[in-house]
């Protein structure tokens, strides 16, 4: 999040296209004319229920043990979306942020130098998560239900956690820094909190998660935060949250290294797999 996030910028309006860095962090001059955003549907998966075999007459049945999470509720925020770059006034117009502030809507997010969005790797990710967690018992509820729409903007996102009452909420993203050598991931907080929720739920929420990630083998950021952790006072959705909310930054896009791990089916499944992990974790202790 070091490199300026804009929503999307003038140049838009001409026909050229500019991917600025993940989130949210400066606020766009609004279009000239404003349009009603069209907001994703939140989509919820159901875990799935296992068939059970019948015993034989010899033996008894056995309860399989019930997963610590099961029965819990986790939001999946995967960041921005893939038409977001084509409406302009949408995304431009300013929404509530918290702490007396507004941001734009949304904005494009970035992008690999080779092209590959931000957009479709925190969907992809997200996807992967929320099956794994499915699996385990998990309700997971899911801020956007595919890449091809405008929004939400972010204060619905955080609302969309809030109605639900998640017992979890964790944005992905992916970082879009041009600085010599910026690489790693890093987990988001709000800070200073403002509610309980935002206290110690939520950066015990981002500690477990920037352990699990670590644990997974990736690095915490070399140029941002410290520690792998960047408490932060102006990410609306973190803001917003009356839910234990937390952001991931899986990597910088712009580094070769991490452009090509993102970029790689297997690189978004251990992306997917720690993040994971690390949920299912949280809701465990």
């Amino acid at each position: 999040m070091v490199a300026v996030r804009r929503a999307i910028a003038p140049l838009l309006l001409t026909g050229a296209l500019l991917l600025t860095g993940c989130a949210e962090d400066t606020p766009a001059a609004p279009a000239a004319a404003s349009t009603t955003t069209r907001t994703a549907t939140p989509t919820t998966v159901t875990p799935s229920s296992t068939p059970s075999s019948s015993p034989s007459s010899s033996s008894s049945a056995v309860t399989p043990p019930v997963a610590p999470a099961a029965g819990k509720v986790v939001v999946l925020d995967p960041g921005h979306n893939g038409e977001n770059d084509s409406h302009p006034a949408e995304i431009n117009r300013l929404v509530p942020a918290g702490r007396g502030q507004t941001k734009p809507c949304n904005t494009t997010g970035t992008a690999t130098n080779a092209g590959y969005t931000e957009h479709a790797f925190t969907f992809d990710v997200a996807q992967r998560v929320g099956k794994a967690l499915a699996a385990k018992g998990i309700r997971v509820v899911h801020t956007r239900q595919n890449d091809t729409g405008v929004g939400p903007c972010v204060d619905r996102r955080a609302a969309i956690g809030n109605a639900a009452n998640a017992d979890a909420v964790v944005s992905i993203h992916a970082d879009g820094s041009t600085a010599a050598g910026a690489n790693g991931f890093h987990v988001a907080y709000s800070s200073p909190p403002l509610n309980a929720a935002q206290g110690e739920p939520s950066t015990r929420l981002a500690r477990t998660l920037r352990d699990t990630m670590r644990a997974s083998g990736f690095s915490s950021a070399n140029y941002i935060g410290s520690d792998g952790l960047a408490p932060r006072p102006d990410l609306a959705g973190l803001n917003l949250s009356t839910r234990p909310a937390a952001l991931v930054e899986c990597g910088n896009m712009r580094d070769a290294t991490e452009a090509a791990r993102m970029a790689s089916a297997d690189g978004r499944q251990r992306f997917a797999a720690a993040i994971a992990a690390a949920i299912e974790a949280y809701l465990a202790s």
